[in-house]
């Protein structure tokens, strides 16, 4: 894909010795080989994706709830969980993150559901860490569901999720269209699992009443009582709806079960689990062994054994995935290949190309009832996820298939044309775009009682709205396009006093800040604007000694610590190529960041990360791609190498 950002280097005076060119060149060549050597047989790429120990935790949860304990995948989990827990008794959430309690209680709570006494030195170091943090008191609506199905938090005092949310009309302020897809898809299956209260007796080994600290025996922690606010609303909404449980119509429950049902069947029905998401998936299950469903139909054991699969066992221990994520690896793997020289007719790229074809949604998904005129179209980030294709991915699949060459290209212009159409028609009315739904930014849902995770809703964010700017400057359009003029006003608007742009989907400013900048960029704006050069400032201030770019996740919760971290190979990259597009390439930074990048390169044309860089729900989940230490260097490299002439 040739890149033309629109940035001078003709008269580029930058020192490139001939043997630092040629150890770009070779850093190159050896990372394509790497891609070349790990490209399955079908044409995609697909690496681990990684999270916290929360998964594992929860899997003894499920496998004990319904019955389907291995004593064997058990002892490997409890391995799992023994190892990652750290020095003061708690579980983290990211690399060398600090102790969370959710985290702490859920994995605490497991290893006692897997038969370990309340004894063990795991589990009172656990307790103490757990009080430390406050106590079960301060525990998220989820984890207390989930204690809940063993009688270990009462069923009274946990967050009603009543299935008669699914009377409510898409014309209602709430209704289920109006939270994230993600969300959806996790509530739907609890409202079942609410409505049902089932309680499975757990085994003697399982006593958290010292979990609690003694002045804080109450649920619900704060007292939102002298309070007058949406929240205190809704949580005086909450306490109604417990109390009148009992009283609902008969027919009115059984018709509200009957809709979460079908409405959990028919996005069951195309593969890949429940929006092919673990907790959305690991809550189907749940729900179907209350709806009566034997554990021999083939709805139930299709289920399972789609959530199965995202186990990943090893010598003695075993982990989970929290999806599949091979539209998105080989969308990213296409277009840094495409970007670092390799020519768009090379079999590799044809190959994924090709794949990537076939993976383009036929059918509307949830999108369609916000957005009822859009063509059935775009690109999921897992294997089958029909209901929820997704612009992020979308535009990158676009991005990778207008860099490529394939036989009988009228296929892949016609699935390129189907697919802009369908990302412009996602268009928020602020101008930006969320990633799975149109105008889904009713903040005042926010102060519900389950949006405790932290991702109730799917408003427009910088980094994806820039990266579909990018992908419209890929196909020729530029600022005067309405849609393309109406982000540009967003991303403005979005712009945090200090330079940076907030990252959304990466961790956390470098990333939002590299894709804001490539993004207006790409569409036109000058890198001579100043909302560019502020970007740009900003990035050569976070510059690490060693010549790198890091953050910590940390700044989710604590916003001072941008752009602060170890270096890891993904952020430098980012940081790199935000640097390339806003004019910077003469700083001495970008060649010193470069340095870095080949200086840590693995024999294998690979780098080593441990660090989490991806982002799932802010301050709550976050994710290890174990191939952006990867693709993003190659990208980063690759545009160094044609602004270079190299």
């Amino acid at each position: 894909m040739a890149l033309n950002p629109g940035i001078p280097i003709s008269d580029t005076d930058i020192s490139c010795t001939s043997d630092f060119a040629q150890a770009v060149l070779n850093a190159i060549q050896s990372t394509q080989q790497f891609f070349l050597s790990t490209q399955t047989s079908a044409g995609y790429w697909s690496a681990y994706l990684e999270a916290d120990s929360t998964l594992v935790a929860d899997y003894i949860m499920l496998a004990r709830y319904i019955g389907h304990e291995s004593p064997v995948l058990e002892q490997k989990a409890v391995r799992r969980l023994l190892n990652t827990q750290l020095d003061d008794g708690g579980w983290n959430i990211y690399y060398n993150g600090p102790s969370e309690l959710n985290a702490t209680v859920k994995c605490a709570y497991a290893l006692q559901l897997a038969g370990m006494s309340s004894s063990h030195e795991a589990l009172i170091r656990a307790k103490d860490c757990i009080l430390r943090h406050g106590g079960l008191a301060k525990v998220n609506s989820y984890t207390r569901f989930y204690m809940g199905l063993f009688g270990s938090y009462p069923w009274k005092k946990l967050v009603s999720i009543p299935p008669e949310l699914m009377f409510l009309p898409t014309s209602f302020y709430f209704n289920i269209y109006e939270i994230s897809s993600w969300s959806r898809a996790i509530l739907v299956p609890m409202s079942i699992i609410w409505s049902h209260r089932p309680i499975k007796t757990p085994p003697p080994t399982v006593d958290c009443g010292s979990w609690w600290l003694p002045k804080n025996q109450e649920a619900n922690g704060k007292n939102l009582r002298n309070t007058i606010s949406w929240k205190t609303f809704f949580f005086t909404m909450d306490a109604i709806l417990k109390r009148s449980h009992r009283f609902y119509s008969p027919f009115t429950r059984r018709e509200s079960l009957r809709r979460a049902e079908r409405w959990m069947l028919e996005h069951m029905s195309r593969g890949g689990g429940l929006a092919a998401i673990y907790p959305a998936m690991l809550n189907s299950i749940i729900a179907l062994d209350c709806l009566g469903y034997d554990h021999d139909h083939p709805t139930f054991q299709h289920a399972l054994d789609e959530f199965m699969k995202l186990m990943v066992e090893e010598d003695d221990v075993l982990w989970f995935q929290p999806c599949f994520s091979p539209v998105w690896d080989t969308a990213m793997v296409t277009a840094s290949l495409e970007r670092s020289g390799m020519p768009s007719d090379h079999p590799a790229i044809q190959r994924s190309a090709e794949w990537l074809i076939n993976q383009e949604i036929g059918i509307r998904g949830d999108w369609q009832v916000k957005n009822p005129y859009g063509p059935a179209s775009g690109w999921v980030f897992e294997f089958e996820n029909d209901f929820y294709a997704d612009t992020d991915d979308s535009a990158m699949v676009l991005m990778a298939l207008h860099g490529s060459r394939i036989p009988l290209d009228a296929r892949r212009k016609a699935s390129m044309k189907r697919g802009v159409e369908w990302v412009l028609s996602m268009q928020s009315s602020d101008g930006g775009w969320g990633a799975f739904d149109v105008d889904n930014s009713k903040e005042i849902l926010n102060m519900v009682p389950f949006a405790d995770h932290n991702a109730l809703l799917d408003p427009s964010t910088a980094d994806v709205t820039a990266r579909i700017l990018e992908m419209l400057g890929v196909f020729g359009y530029d600022e005067s396009f309405s849609p393309a003029s109406r982000a540009v006003s967003f991303l403005r608007s979005q712009q945090e006093k200090d330079g940076a742009w907030y990252g959304r989907w990466g961790v956390n400013y470098i990333y939002g800040t590299w894709q804001v900048i490539t993004g207006l960029v790409r569409i036109g704006v000058s890198p001579a604007d100043p909302c560019i050069q502020r970007g740009v400032e900003w990035l050569l201030k976070h510059q690490n000694s060693d010549g790198g770019w890091g953050e910590t996740v940390a700044t989710y919760d604590d916003p001072s610590l941008r752009g602060q971290g170890d270096s890891t190979p993904s952020q430098t990259a980012w940081a790199l190529m935000g640097l390339m597009y806003g004019g910077a390439i003469r700083q001495d930074a970008v060649k010193r960041g470069i340095q870095y990048l080949l200086e840590n390169q693995m024999p294998d044309g690979s780098w080593k990360e441990e660090h989490f860089t991806g982002t799932g729900f802010p301050r709550v989940f976050y994710l290890r791609y174990t191939f952006y230490r990867n693709y993003f260097p190659l990208m980063a490299l690759g545009f160094y190498r044609s602004l270079m002439r190299l």
